[in-house]
């Protein structure tokens, strides 16, 4: 196994994902779907699978159930060659589980459990962090009650005192006064990757440049608000760039944004600037959308190097 660039840590879940149906069925009616999948779900999951497809060793930190399911998200990270000495088993806990149901024409619906997520704590993160870890990404930030505020900002600060880039995403549950939280943590974040929706609940600002510079003036020294099918924006101290989209099939949208985050950390790791970083994201991103699941349809590197080389991502310079 190669030595892990990147901690990938946070949500680790089960996912049942339906291949979209025509319309949802009446109580009582048996609805068939072309295919439905049991696979890896969650940030830290995704993420750690999407850059394993892109050459990028990584360890996921996070927390499964004494269930079969915990073993099947275990193997399943395992048949990618991923590190998961990180996850730890909570007895008496079920793993998280998601039912994501797709019906043609609409956004997903999404019926889950949150189980053994609920026990991840810093000291998940801390024992996982070493000095020759490139990359620490910690998806589902705000959703994770055990995971203590000022013990994650310190954890984040020693990471960037070593040279390891922090990314951090965050999975917002609904309305909350999640300011002060971020206080804390966004002055110790290399890239700050929220979508539109998670932010306008953070900030009660719809405008996503306004979300990107209130995040950047928070301390996170690139932000980047992504916007689902309308591409994203990115505001550092030196730049400032609105993208939009690369036209791909559209099937299923479970995904698509853990695959932009591990687009950008390759763009970190290889050493791209900003603008590159977005345009390995989007692509990644955009390429998840094809297939049913969160994982399936997600380029690998030669596929993702090679549609760069022949599609353009529109760009506008703010």
């Amino acid at each position: 196994m190669r030595e892990a660039e990147v901690v990938s840590a946070g949500v680790i879940v089960a996912d049942h994902v339906c291949a979209p149906i025509p319309r949802l069925p009446n109580p009582g009616e048996l609805l068939l779907a072309e295919d439905m999948l049991l696979t890896i779900g969650g940030c830290a999951a995704n993420v750690a699978v999407d850059l394993a497809k892109m050459h990028i060793a990584s360890v996921v930190v996070g927390c499964v159930g004494d269930d079969p399911f915990g073993t099947i998200v275990r193997r399943m990270l395992e048949q990618y060659g991923i590190d998961t000495r990180g996850i730890r088993l909570v007895p008496r806990r079920a793993t998280s589980q998601t039912m994501i149901i797709n019906v043609v024409g609409q956004d997903r619906r999404f019926i889950h459990i949150f189980g053994a997520n609920a026990d991840f704590t810093a000291e998940d993160l801390r024992a996982q962090v070493t000095p020759q870890t490139k990359v620490l990404y910690l998806g589902g930030y705000l959703l994770m009650p055990g995971l203590a505020d000022d013990a994650l900002a310190e954890i984040f600060r020693e990471a960037q005192e070593a040279g390891t880039k922090v990314v951090l995403d965050v999975a917002v549950p609904g309305p909350a006064d999640y300011l002060p939280r971020l206080r804390q943590v966004l002055p110790y974040v290399d890239v700050f990757l929220p979508n539109q929706d998670e932010a306008e609940l953070i900030l009660g600002e719809r405008d996503p440049v306004k979300q990107a510079e209130s995040f950047h003036r928070l301390g996170a020294r690139t932000a980047v608000i992504t916007l689902g099918g309308e591409g994203a924006v990115l505001v550092s101290a030196r730049e400032r760039y609105r993208v939009g989209v690369y036209p791909v099939p559209f099937v299923d949208g479970s995904g698509g944004g853990d695959a932009f985050d591990a687009g950008y950390i390759y763009g970190l790791l290889r050493g791209y600037d900003a603008l590159g970083c977005l345009q390995l994201a989007s692509a990644l991103g955009a390429s998840c959308v094809r297939a049913v699941g969160t994982t399936p349809g997600v380029f690998t590197e030669q596929e993702c190097l090679e549609f760069l080389r022949h599609h353009q991502l529109p760009v506008q310079k703010l």
